[in-house]
């Protein structure tokens, strides 16, 4: 793909460089990446890859902008308070360079859309915050055979390690299991503003490396960054042969959510789980022929903040003290936010007997986004961190 005149001059100091050039360049306009999260971490990824010619930049975040994500958020600005993080990012990359392609996912990576994201790009930008969704796009590539540039943050501390298919150790070969609520988020814990700026630059870094070919990826290595002391420190990693994913003998063969690898196994001996959509949870609750229970397993603060008409509330931590209180006569239909509780809720539901319970694909945030776009998910002036 050559580059045009205006192409050249754009990006005259990276093509002087004699390690890219004009092959290398080309070779980034060609480029499909793709950055998940468009946070603190994904701000910066996306600024650098977007000014660096990539042809074709994907952002997938499902959140809107909050006043606190600004500190450190600095792909956005005061104007973008409450629109989609995915569309502003969008509209503020192609401003920077209108001669790439910006492709906006407003959506959450889930096992049943993961697999559809990822496939059109080369190489994937894990910014996310949230361990689950970590794990789930780490087995996505190792599966799909797609390079990973993953980094995380917290407080004044980040890591970052890079996994490229047949060269080295997954994310899970480091950390083989770990659950959300292990590690406190930036909301729970803080994050020092410029933190998620040192580590992001570097994911970009390895990304322009991974397109162009040059120089060596951290692959096999883990390095860590702590700003306090202003030090890094470099860990060399190995594949372990007993990984669930990339070992010798993967029991994970399809990237599936933990919540959900746990609820399909109580599924296949107890009868199953109805998946509902947004579209079909709402037509079963307008037609009234179904005769359904809706249970939210949010926290009552969440509760508190928007609910479905006549759903009550039972927090998932409380669920297996109270499944008493289901009524066998009714179908349970389980509600939460992204819809990984509702799949803890439907294993627990199965094991303890109630036969076919259901789940809302995607949770509230997927009937807000289908459904009912004025649906409250936070509390005013709030919003993912």
């Amino acid at each position: 793909m050559t580059l045009s005149s205006a192409e050249r001059a754009r990006y005259e100091r990276q093509i002087s460089l004699s390690e890219i050039g004009l092959a290398g360049q080309e070779r980034l306009k060609s480029a499909r990446v793709l950055v998940i999260g468009a946070g603190g971490l994904g701000s910066p990824v996306a600024l650098y890859l977007a000014a660096a010619g990539v042809g074709a930049l994907g952002i997938v975040d499902c959140d809107r902008v909050a006043l606190s994500n600004l500190h450190r958020q600095v792909l956005f600005e005061s104007a973008s308070l409450g629109r989609l993080k995915a569309e502003a990012a969008r509209e503020r990359l192609a401003s920077l360079n209108p001669q790439i392609e910006v492709i906006a996912h407003a959506l959450e990576l889930r096992s049943g859309n993961v697999r559809a994201v990822l496939e059109p790009y080369d190489v994937i930008v894990d910014g996310t915050d949230r361990l689950s969704t970590r794990y789930l796009v780490n087995d996505a590539c190792v599966i799909l055979g797609k390079p990973l540039v993953s980094a995380a943050i917290h407080r004044f501390e980040g890591q970052a390690l890079t996994y490229v298919p047949g060269r080295g150790p997954c994310y899970r070969c480091l950390f083989p299991e770990a659950r959300d609520g292990v590690v406190a988020s930036c909301a729970e814990a803080g994050v020092l503003g410029v933190l998620p700026g040192v580590l992001g630059a570097i994911q970009a870094t390895e990304a322009i490396k991974l397109v162009t070919g040059v120089g060596e990826p951290l692959t096999g290595r883990l390095l860590t960054y702590d700003a306090l002391e202003m030090r890094f420190r470099e860990f060399s990693l190995s594949r372990r042969p007993d990984c669930a994913v990339c070992g010798e003998h993967p029991s994970i063969t399809e990237p599936l959510e933990a919540g959900e690898r746990c609820a399909g196994e109580a599924a296949q001996a107890l009868g199953g789980v109805l998946r509902l959509s947004p579209a079909q949870l709402h037509g079963l609750i307008e037609g009234t022929r179904e005769p359904l229970v809706l249970i939210d397993v949010r926290e009552p603060d969440e509760f508190g903040i928007g609910r479905l008409a006549g759903a009550i509330n039972i927090p998932l931590a409380e669920l297996a003290g109270r499944l008493e209180e289901i009524p066998r006569t009714l179908t349970p239909v389980f509600i939460c936010r992204s819809g990984r509780r509702s799949l803890a809720a439907c294993a627990a539901a199965l094991s303890a007997g109630i036969q076919a319970p259901a789940h809302l694909e995607g949770g509230l945030a997927a009937w807000a986004m289908e459904i009912d776009p004025a649906f409250p998910l936070d509390p005013p002036g709030g919003g993912a961190a």
